[in-house]
């Protein structure tokens, strides 16, 4: 066995069995998906809707201890190179961190003592009400969003959109390449459902044979080489870098090669969706015989007469990535219950008319009135009208003798 060529795999294979998984897991308990990001800048990850985030980090323990010593790691760069590591930089130093805090092999459990393990800790954790009702509180989530979210997907536009986004982050790209982007794009778009077995290949084929150009050249009297070792390059406009600003203090940080595929992708699907509603007969050769070579343009047959399904091309325009972030975060919270959300809204004027939050303001205000009629209690044995004005008397005459603000010691008139 060729462990080079497995280990070149070794991203699509994760893809597929994380497109696999999900989607069986999902169709069988009746769940969905949502992106969660977990780092600014890079891929959301794909988490089961309605599980609480709290939970997730907590079950997360492995990526904390990362993040913690990615957090020294990059203070200690900072102070040897004077600025902040390029994306590049990040990347390595994330791979010395988890290197470094790597744990030690154990001997291996039966599962269902990690499961009774699990359940035992997480039940001391977050209560047995939250773990026990997890599994309806999912599946109540799960619905909302199979209702809201199209089973079907629009193959040009993922063609394109995979297409433009491996080559802005890479320029230069594999099949392998493709192939994982196109699971990704299934993973985020579908959040669970089940679709067509052999769409990713199908998205990864459409996207090499129409967005896409070769690179590898053929030297004469040269075995030409396999298609796994075929590069390709393409044509998408680049965007330019940008600088974002976060929160909480942090310095600002420069786009990534994701954000700028986001936007480059985003740019082109808007392309081919302007066509589309510009002409009434929108086929699929007239949004892309622009762009595709002349030497692949004999596949339209092949094309129109695919088995899978396909999005109605009177859909709505793609969002920019500012709109795209409110549209998922709109959408994340109209799938997850209202007693799961407990006052995490975007609207102010909602914050404090959450039952949870009535409840707290209500003890802050039944142990603000037990302070005051305290206090009052411990003042009223000594309460003496005389003393009480020849008090408000002394007080009175000290703030005549106090300097006004504005006038130092030193200051006279």
């Amino acid at each position: 066995m060729d462990t080079y060529r497995l280990y070149q795999y070794v991203v699509a294979a994760g893809t597929l069995y994380t497109l696999a998984m999900t989607t069986e897991v999902c169709e069988t308990l009746g769940l969905a998906t949502v992106p969660r990001e977990v780092t600014p800048g890079l891929r959301p990850v794909m988490e089961i809707a309605a599980v609480p985030e709290d939970l997730i980090n907590w079950s997360a323990s492995r990526r904390q201890r990362i993040e913690d010593a990615l957090e020294v790691l990059t203070d200690q760069y900072v102070n040897d190179h004077g600025h902040l590591p390029s994306e590049r930089g990040r990347h390595q130093l994330g791979w010395q961190a988890a290197q470094e805090t790597r744990p030690a092999k154990k001997k291996p459990k039966p599962l269902a003592q990690l499961l009774a393990w699990w359940r035992a800790s997480a039940i001391l954790r977050f209560g047995q009400q939250l773990i026990d009702g997890l599994l309806d509180r999912c599946r109540a989530a799960g619905a909302a969003i199979r209702a809201r979210v199209d089973p079907t997907v629009d193959v040009a536009l993922a063609a394109v959109d995979v297409a433009a986004v491996v080559f802005t982050v890479r320029e230069k790209f594999s099949r392998r390449h493709i192939l994982a982007e196109a699971r990704r794009h299934l993973l985020e778009t579908l959040r669970g459902r089940e679709f067509t077995r052999g769409l990713d290949d199908y998205i990864t084929h459409r996207a090499l044979h129409r967005y896409s150009r070769r690179h590898t050249a053929v030297k004469p009297g040269r075995k030409a080489p396999t298609p796994d070792r075929i590069s390709y390059t393409a044509d998408f406009p680049v965007p330019h870098r940008w600088w974002i600003a976060p929160a909480q203090g942090t310095p600002p940080r420069e786009s990534s090669r994701y954000e700028r595929a986001r936007v480059a992708s985003l740019a082109v699907q808007n392309a081919i969706r302007d066509a589309r509603i510009r002409s009434d007969a929108a086929t699929e050769a007239s949004t892309s015989a622009v762009s595709a070579p002349a030497d692949h343009r004999d596949l339209e047959g092949e094309m129109a007469s695919a088995p899978h399904a396909v999005d109605h091309p009177g859909r709505d325009a793609a969002l920019t990535p500012a709109q795209r972030a409110a549209a998922v975060q709109a959408h994340q919270q109209a799938a997850m219950p209202a007693e799961y959300l407990e006052g995490r809204t975007t609207d102010p004027a909602t914050w404090l008319h959450t039952l949870k939050n009535l409840d707290r303001l209500a003890a802050v205000t039944r142990a603000a009135d037990i302070r005051r009629r305290t206090m009052e209690d411990r003042k009223a044995p000594a309460a003496d009208p005389a003393s009480a004005v020849d008090q408000h008397r002394q007080e009175h005459e000290q703030q005549r003798q106090q300097p006004d603000p504005g006038q130092g010691q030193g200051f006279r008139l």
